[in-house]
């Protein structure tokens, strides 16, 4: 059983082995990013590469995750976000394996020299809707600055053969994300639906995509149990980052 005593401080979130400061980022840490961190597969991952890193969650969770010789690369288009980034990178302990780069990804993936055995992001959802507290939210919750089109042609550029490109999205947007990716040439490989609980319908879904085609994993990830507690699946899944777990 989890216990839910969890330490913050006001400026971020506190996990297991390292800090993230948010607060001059558009989109806070939440339970999306740190689902796809804990849930990426990286037993072959040998590069890594965060599209859209927003406070560098993603990428400081994979560098955990990995061996001392995996390098991440974290791309990030707001430079107020990416400064943080820069300095949640800079105060973990695999501040040598994190470069962040304040950029666009359509035009870094042009310049970029490396392609990447892992590819992750934590994409923005959402056509163009009500408006946003801020400019920066607005770009990190709408495809307005980077649509699905984009966000996957950019990665089939940076992408190793047998490398994998995960992302976490509503489960309302997972399948005709899916079909467009189909289109490019993209396979998935594995597949997880999201669900509060046993008794609601899954609203997110992680998908991991690869250029080569091969065996198909799907399951189903509960957040809480009947009884309101974490269920054994999400604390199995997230146990080494959370304080609480």
């Amino acid at each position: 059983m989890c216990s839910q005593k969890a330490a913050l401080r006001r400026d971020g979130f506190t996990f297991k082995q390292f800090f993230i400061a948010h607060d001059r980022c558009a989109m806070k840490v939440g339970t999306d990013g740190t689902l796809l961190g804990a849930w990426v597969p990286v037993a072959n991952a040998t590069s890594v590469l965060d599209i859209g890193t927003g406070s560098g969650l993603l990428a400081l969770m994979l560098a955990q995750r990995t061996s001392d010789n995996v390098t991440i690369d974290a791309v990030e288009l707001d430079p107020i976000a990416a400064e943080q980034a820069t300095e949640n990178a800079r105060e973990c302990q695999w501040s040598s394996r994190i470069t962040v780069h304040c950029a666009d990804i359509r035009e870094w993936a042009q310049q970029a020299t490396q392609r990447y055995s892992l590819i992750v992001s934590n994409p923005p959802f959402f056509s163009q809707g009500s408006d946003c507290a801020s400019p920066e939210r607005a770009q990190a919750r709408y495809t307005t600055t980077l649509d699905h089109q984009a966000l996957l042609s950019s990665a089939a550029q940076l992408i190793t053969e047998e490398g994998f490109f995960c992302v976490i999205m509503p489960e309302t947007s997972g399948t005709a994300f899916t079909e467009l990716a189909k289109t490019q040439g993209w396979f998935v490989r594995y597949r997880t639906d999201i669900a509060d609980n046993e008794t609601r319908l899954p609203h997110r879904v992680m998908l991991a995509l690869s250029p080569t085609d091969g065996e198909y994993f799907t399951e189903r990830l509960i957040i809480r149990g009947p009884d309101q507690q974490y269920s054994a699946g999400y604390c199995s899944l997230t146990q080494d980052f959370y304080l609480f777990m």
